[in-house]
């Protein structure tokens, strides 16, 4: 299907990129050859680093001639394996592409490359006073390019929105070559079709971002942080959408069921919260503003609410360090989940006041096929992660009888007017349940697209669909 790298090809990439930026020893491509997806491993051919536009588009026209698979990669945090080079190829490593260009305080916007990190990009906007909110879980470590990639979200996504929201305008790099901008560094725009939104969570399938511009906002100076226990854990996600028709809007509502906190406090060092054996799950919750005064009031809502759905005494945090450990804790549930057992994680999604019919629908599927799941995510916009352990199941039940029950549980995410994915995006683990999110018409839409962008198929391949 696609053309094994010789080394022609190996010398057209160094005179493109510098010969210390191509690399095919052993070690680093086993390095590329993963990321945060469970164990799965796909060896490159070789990795390719470039650091303009321009090496981006004749690495591209190489591989586009001589029909060699590419697959871009950011930080390697992501969790559907869309980063993995599944059909070996290129893989084009973002990590050249660090740089805050611009942060234009007059219009409240940035221009970045993709492989800045995260955190580093809302520390550098939060000295100006500005706020880029979205803040996955592993903003310390993931790229921006990524977070476009998947249109991540993260905790703040309930009050802010997820990346997709901030995303002015992209200069990308077509399979065929072509650098573009998809639209404008405006915050309206009704220009022809919306270009820019099209790329954001096309999980590099479509072509290689070079250069973003966000929005910002203004940053909020204040938060209250909360930890609400609750002796049931129905009885917390119905609380969710309660809170929300009692007018209040949190910067962030996290669920974590009694299981995902008792491994986070285990695996976190330095944090010791007390729980009552009866209590059996938690909602982290985050008020932020400018005034003080206003958000007690919602804090005093919030805990009339909580009241309601049978929650325990709730501890709030005194300090900003209590503050970061109750996010630590929260931050640390997958890698908790992870090195406890072998494990696959589930990103589903449904309107938030459906969450109870969601998490009871979980436990009664692992109950039919015997694994458990330990549940937690981003309560306050529906999106939970159902994590399935397998600890002892045979690996002839695990690799025949789990993905049925994947698929039970995202039909029940479909019937609830849900999802199958919040923010992890599809990626090659997800791919074979597509059917269940859309009609084969819609289906076969995205693939006209893809292919009208990228006419011979190079682009991370094997992603998506099957």
């Amino acid at each position: 299907m696609f053309t094994k790298i010789n080394q022609s090809h190996i010398s057209s990439f160094q005179n493109i990129v510098g010969k210390e930026f191509v690399l095919f020893d052993k070690d680093s491509l086993d390095k590329y050859s993963s990321d945060e997806t469970e164990d799965l491993k796909f060896l490159p051919e070789v990795v390719v680093k470039p650091n303009t536009p321009e090496q981006v588009s004749e690495v591209l026209k190489v591989c586009n001639k001589e029909n060699i698979p590419v697959t871009p990669r950011g930080a390697g945090t992501g969790l559907s394996g869309g980063a993995l080079p599944v059909f070996g190829g290129v893989i084009l490593s973002m990590e050249r592409f660090n740089h805050i260009l611009e942060i234009d305080e007059r219009n409240l916007q940035a221009t970045v490359e993709p492989g800045v990190i995260t955190q580093v990009f809302q520390e550098a906007v939060i000295e100006k006073g500005l706020f880029y909110p979205p803040d996955p879980s592993s903003k310390g470590s993931c790229f921006l390019g990524g977070n476009l990639a998947e249109s991540a979200g993260g905790p703040r996504a309930v009050k802010y929105g997820v990346t997709k929201e901030y995303v002015l305008n992209l200069e990308m790099v077509l399979p065929t070559g072509e650098i573009i901008w998809t639209g404008a560094n405006v915050l309206k725009n009704s220009t022809g079709y919306n270009l820019t939104q099209l790329i954001v969570g096309s999980e590099g399938t479509l072509g290689v971002i070079t250069k973003i511009v966000f929005k910002l906002l203004p940053y909020p100076k204040k938060n209250v942080v909360m930890l609400v226990p609750f002796f049931s854990a129905e009885k917390a996600c119905e609380a969710v959408s309660a809170v929300f028709r009692a007018g209040v809007v949190p910067s962030a509502m996290e669920f974590m069921e009694r299981d995902a906190i008792d491994w986070a406090l285990k695996f976190v060092s330095g944090i010791t919260i007390s729980i009552k054996k009866e209590i059996q799950a938690h909602l982290l919750v985050e008020v932020d503003g400018n005034d003080i005064d206003v958000m007690m009031k919602d804090v005093e809502r919030l805990t009339e609410v909580f009241e309601k759905f049978e929650s325990d005494e709730i501890l709030f945090a005194d300090t900003e360090e209590q503050k970061q450990n109750l996010w630590r804790l929260r931050r640390n549930v997958a890698e908790a989940v992870k090195s406890h057992s072998v494990y696959k994680e589930e990103d589903t999604v449904v309107p938030r006041a459906e969450l109870p019919k969601l998490l009871a629908g979980v436990k009664k599927i692992g109950k039919k096929y015997g694994f458990q799941s330990i549940c937690y995510g981003h309560a306050g916009d529906g999106n939970l992660h159902v994590n399935i352990i397998k600890q002892e199941m045979p690996d002839e039940k695990w690799n025949t009888e789990i993905p049925k029950a994947i698929r039970e549980i995202f039909t029940l995410c479909k019937e609830l007017k849900g999802t199958i994915s919040g923010e992890h995006g599809i990626g090659w683990v997800q791919k074979n349940y597509m059917d269940i999110a859309f009609h084969p018409k819609a289906i076969e839409l995205q693939k006209e697209i893809k292919k009208l962008f990228d006419p011979n198929g190079i682009m991370n391949p094997g992603k998506m669909f099957v």
